[in-house]
């Protein structure tokens, strides 16, 4: 398997990771606790995640457009 092709599985993974904790803190109970901690951290690591695998994108790409030229063995 190339190696942009394990990146982009790896960015789908941790973007469903923050779409499930956005949603699990958007649909959270009235307790503010989601997965242990407030609804806040939840938000704010879903946030996070989501920000992780837009980059991971990016590098995905950048990966494609090098292995096309041949500049990555």
């Amino acid at each position: 398997m190339k190696l942009s092709k394990l990146m982009h599985v790896i960015s789908v993974l941790v973007g469903f990771a923050g779409i499930i904790t956005f949603a699990g803190a958007v649909l959270g109970g009235s307790d503010n606790l989601v997965f242990g901690i407030t609804k806040i951290d939840a938000l704010l690591c879903s946030a996070i995640l989501i920000l992780i695998a837009t980059w991971i994108q990016i590098a995905v790409i950048h990966h494609m457009m090098l292995e096309k030229r041949g500049e990555i063995v």
